[in-house]
């Protein structure tokens, strides 16, 4: 492939000699400049797999082959293929990883599978909760591109394909922790209705936390039937065994976890519990109770929290039963947590990332009123759940102190995941 002549700046001069050569050979070879073999394609590919290769370079911060990597602490680990769309045609590249899985490029950033002007324009808006139709007026404002609702449809339709892809890719057999709650949303079939959307968060034995999966139940409201359904699906696609399962306190649920996976450790999210309490006490003493519930699982040991539960029973009960009865019903679930220390407890007594995105969710269809079909909807929360924002705190990404976290989860499931630490 022909190029710049070095030393040359790239200006307009450059650029045209540089482009007539590159039309000039495409005559002279037979080939097409775009599409699949084109030589405009092949370019795009080499420019892109360099720069990963070059990022892999920077990320390590030593070069392929180099004496300077012996001993660094990380290394290169090969490649994933990955197929791109461009407007020019779809491009195969080889993604570098990284034995320490830390590598986030930014060339072809993960999970992102266009590499175009207007279609990433349209999928971000899209995924900011924008109709089509306002797509296309803001399109039509800003860029003075006239786009029809259709094509931004098919457009937004392309992700279908890597949302499936996504939705059903193998997940490691052994997972530190497990996140899982219900978002309601409205979707109009025949009828708007309110349909819960469930989703799984899961933190792997290397820190990384990751959304597993996303599924769209039936109206009716959030069932541990369905969880089960939805836990069942993660072990089919390998999840083996999940250390530590925090949910909400859904009546059936726990059962159906240690349906799934018998020797998972289940922990009553202690933010749903403050939250659910609250429901049963007046506004006039919220700052007490809420004082004394955290007194209990701030508490050094379980020991410690059993006193204190004992004092704001004898405190409240009287007043408010229901209050005390679900602590006392949620008590099992409610414990296990206080036996690790503070860099543990903040990963698994709440389920802060998942309330992090369903609060992503609530901003990007608050305006929307309703999705037309699962499928918007499915689309619009996937895009969400994948995105990842620059110098903003994502749902993706290495967790704060994991060597502390780890040495703990070892010390207390030693012989489950010995063989999976890396």
């Amino acid at each position: 492939m022909s190029a710049v002549p070095a030393g040359e700046a790239v200006g307009e001069t450059a650029m045209k000699d540089w482009a007539e050569l590159l039309v000039a050979q495409a005559r002279a070879e037979g080939v097409e400049l775009t599409g699949d073999g084109g030589l405009l394609t092949g370019l795009v590919r080499q420019v892109l797999q360099i720069g990963l290769e070059v990022e892999m370079s920077e990320h390590l911060g030593y070069e392929r082959h180099a004496v300077a990597g012996r001993g660094s602490g990380n290394s290169r680990n090969g490649s994933t293929p990955k197929t791109v769309t461009t407007e020019i045609g779809e491009v195969e590249l080889r993604v570098p990883r990284d034995r320490a899985g830390t590598f986030e490029p930014v060339t072809v950033p993960k999970h992102r599978r266009r590499l175009d002007g207007l279609s990433g324009n349209v999928i971000s808006l899209y995924a900011k909760g924008l109709t089509t139709g306002e797509i296309q007026d803001h399109l039509a404002e800003i860029y003075d591109t006239s786009v029809s609702r259709e094509t931004i449809s098919k457009i937004t339709d392309e992700i279908v394909a890597d949302m499936a892809v996504w939705q059903n890719r193998p997940l490691d057999p052994v997972y530190a922790v497990l996140l899982i709650d219900a978002i309601v949303v409205k979707v109009r079939d025949s009828q708007v209705a309110n349909r819960p959307v469930y989703v799984a968060i899961g933190v792997d034995l290397q820190g990384e936390r990751d959304v597993l999966g996303m599924w769209l139940g039936p109206s009716g409201g959030e069932g541990a039937k369905q969880w089960a359904t939805m836990l069942t699906e993660l072990r089919n696609r390998g999840l083996a065994d999940a250390l530590i399962v925090c949910c909400d306190g859904l009546k059936g649920l726990p059962s159906a976890i240690r349906a799934t996976w018998p020797e998972a450790t289940v922990q009553t999210c202690v933010v749903h519990m403050v939250r659910n309490s609250l429901r049963y006490a007046s506004r006039k003493h919220w700052g007490a109770i809420t004082k004394a519930m955290r007194d209990i699982y701030t508490s050094a040991t379980v020991e410690a929290a059993q006193t204190r539960f004992a004092q704001f029973a004898d405190d409240w009960e009287d007043t408010y039963p229901a209050m005390i009865r679900s602590w006392r019903q949620s008590w099992d679930e409610f414990v296990p947590f206080l036996e690790f220390p503070a860099e543990l407890r903040r990963v698994v007594y709440t389920t802060n990332a998942i309330e992090s995105l369903n609060a992503r969710f609530r901003r990007a269809v608050r305006h929307r009123g309703h999705f037309p079909n699962e499928q918007a909807a499915m689309k619009v929360l996937y895009l969400i759940a994948t995105a990842r924002r620059k110098n903003r705190t994502n749902l993706t990404g290495k967790t704060n102190g994991w060597k502390a976290i780890l040495n703990t989860l070892t010390v207390h499931y030693g012989d489950r995941i010995a063989a999976y630490i890396r």
